[in-house]
C-alpha cells in the first residue's frame, strides 16, 4: 500500500512504494552507482581501496558501502575493498562486525545467558519448601 512520506535525504515530499527515496534521490544513486561501477570495472582499478574509489569518482563511502551490502557490488571482484565494521568501524570484507566485535557480541551474550541461568536457580531454590517431622 503506497503512502506520503518523507525523503530521507532531501526531505521532499513522495509517494512511498517500493523505494524508500524520492525519484530524483534514486536517480542520483543510480548515477553515482554507474560511476563507480564504471571505474572499478577497469582492470586497472580492480584493486583499488575505498578511499581511492571514493577519491577517483567522488561519490562518498557511505554511498559505496550501501551499494556492497545491498549486493550490487560483489566483494570477490575487488580484492582490496573493504567497508567498516558497524561497531567499531575497522575495514571489513563480510557481515557487519569485524572478528573482534563478533568475539566481544558473542561473549556477552554468553555472560548474559549465565547470569540469566544463575537468577533462574536462584529462584527455583527459594521457591522449594522444605518440612520437617519430628
Amino acid at each position: 500500500m503506497s503512502q506520503l512520506a518523507n525523503c530521507p535525504n532531501c526531505g521532499q515530499l513522495f509517494v512511498k512504494s517500493v523505494r524508500l527515496i524520492c525519484n530524483s534521490c534514486y536517480k542520483k544513486e543510480e548515477e553515482m552507482f554507474e560511476t563507480v561501477y564504471v571505474f572499478i570495472r577497469e582492470q586497472k582499478n580492480r584493486s583499488a581501496t575505498m578511499m581511492e574509489i571514493c577519491e577517483a569518482t567522488k561519490v562518498p563511502e557511505k554511498a559505496i558501502t550501501r551499494f556492497i551490502k545491498e549486493g550490487r557490488l560483489r566483494l570477490a571482484d575487488f580484492p582490496n575493498l573493504r567497508y567498516p565494521c558497524e561497531a567499531c568501524g575497522n575495514p571489513i570484507r563480510k557481515g557487519k562486525l569485524c572478528g573482534e566485535c563478533r568475539g566481544e557480541l558473542k561473549e556477552s551474550l554468553e555472560h548474559y545467558n549465565r547470569e540469566q541461568e544463575f537468577e533462574r536457580r536462584k529462584q527455583e531454590s527459594r521457591s522449594v519448601k522444605t518440612y520437617f517431622s519430628e
